[in-house]
């Protein structure tokens, strides 16, 4: 009897590849499976002024997107829509993800939330978040004892 190594993951990469294919066979309206709702990548990071995150969401216009901070929630929502430019059976392979997307994210309470800040460049939406000049670091000077 010979053995062999058991790879998990390509199995469930196999698995995944069978139920794309389910879908794309039976789905009879390609805009259906088009225009799901996808999640964008981000990262968040902060430095001892500022929250940052920048979030991944190329080929959205800036009037598809809604920035709000409600209760110390900061919340980013928007929509990418499928151009209907070009007829669906010309394409080959559909990868993008296109429809409505949602994303929130509970903001610590050393965040000022009426400072913040939002900006869009090359399908980047960064969005900064000062924080309380109370929770901002400061030095404290040492007094010399006479």
């Amino acid at each position: 009897m010979s053995m062999s190594r058991w790879y998990p993951i390509r199995e469930v990469a196999s698995l995944q590849n069978r139920v794309n294919s389910l879908f794309q066979d039976f789905a009879g309206d390609s805009e259906a499976v088009t225009t799901a709702s996808f999640t964008p990548a981000v990262d968040v990071f902060e430095d001892a002024e500022k929250v940052v995150l920048k979030l991944d969401i190329p080929g959205i216009k800036e009037e598809d997107i809604d920035v709000r901070v409600e209760n110390q929630m900061l919340s980013v929502r928007g929509e990418r829509k499928f151009e209907k430019e070009e007829k669906e059976e010309n394409f080959h392979r559909i990868e993008r993800r296109y429809g409505s997307f949602f994303r929130s994210f509970s903001l610590p309470t050393t965040v000022d939330t009426d400072n913040v800040t939002a900006s869009y460049n090359a399908g980047v939406l960064k969005l900064e978040l000062k924080k309380k000049a109370s929770a901002q670091p400061r030095q404290i000077k040492i007094a010399t004892a006479a």
